[in-house]
């Protein structure tokens, strides 16, 4: 596993991605090195208008691996696996298949998130080696109601102007010559 400390330019731009998508669900830190371990904390500031929220589904980027959830009292954890076009040998065996979506899912009506309050949904997971922006689609349920957060900007185009854009992580080149996927 590789650990790195930002650099303040790499602060800087987390900072700049963050004002540009308040109102939609972000992740918490929205920079990271390549080929790291990183934690994906996506802020869910709000509902569906006064709909509270039931269910948050994350697909998990193409080159993500070995991705994670954390537990949330009151929410089942649902993993959904598929098998990889190119297995790859982590600590001496060889992987066929990986996550490819992560669902939390309240239990009841009052462990839903209700649509003025705040919750975090983490997942812990293996960053690609190649730097560039990571786009992490995520559907928020609500009853009634639901919340696509999946768009990605067409080159030339800004994220601040897509209505629902996916949580967008910008990874930056790595910082040592050493792989060590997980």
């Amino acid at each position: 596993m590789n650990h790195h400390l930002l650099s303040p330019l790499a602060l800087v731009l987390g900072l700049g991605l963050a004002s540009s998508a308040g109102a939609h669900v972000v992740l918490e830190y929205q920079v990271a090195p390549a080929d790291s371990a990183y934690k994906a904390t996506f802020k869910v500031g709000h509902g569906c208008g006064s709909a509270a929220t039931r269910q948050v589904s994350v697909a998990i980027p193409a080159g993500v691996a070995g991705a994670r959830p954390m537990p949330k009292p009151g929410w089942t954890v649902e993993i959904q696996r598929e098998k990889l076009a190119q297995p790859f040998t982590s600590h001496g065996r060889t992987v066929t298949e990986d996550v490819t979506r992560i669902t939390w899912t309240a239990r009841s009506a009052a462990d839903a998130l209700p649509s003025d309050q705040y919750d975090e949904f983490v997942l812990v997971a293996q960053l690609p080696g190649r730097a560039g922006p990571l786009y992490w689609p995520l559907s928020q349920v609500c009853d009634p109601g639901r919340l696509d957060w999946v768009e990605v900007p067409k080159p030339g185009q800004s994220i601040a102007d897509l209505k629902s854009p996916a949580a967008v992580l910008e990874v930056l080149p790595a910082a040592g010559a050493s792989s060590h996927r997980h």
